[in-house]
């Protein structure tokens, strides 16, 4: 129960502390977890339309918000986005072979 307690504690200290980093890491889960599911059933290509709208929609927060309050951590935050951002470009390139 103590695992549960702390897991919850810290869970809601995240969103209390920095409110889109933890919106942005959501968004980032959602579109691993999608991604995965449309690897394993490549018909279904609405998972990867949603992953990458998820991820340009988390890479963009990402690169606003590094703009607006920059962070100790600006040049990994920025490498990251921008690789979520090519990767989901890809995603949705390859999306036109289901038109």
């Amino acid at each position: 129960m103590r695992l549960w307690q702390y897991w919850w504690r810290t869970f809601v200290f995240s969103t209390q502390y920095n409110p889109p980093e933890f919106v942005e890491m959501m968004m980032m889960s959602l579109a691993m977890g999608f991604a995965v599911t449309w690897f394993y059933q490549p018909n279904e290509w609405p998972y990867l339309a949603l992953s990458s709208s998820f991820a340009i929609g988390a890479a963009l927060s990402m690169g606003i918000r590094e703009l607006l309050i920059p962070s100790p951590r600006q040049h990994m935050v920025g490498a990251s986005a921008i690789v979520m951002l090519v990767c989901s470009l890809f995603g949705l390139a390859y999306l036109t072979h289901y038109l």
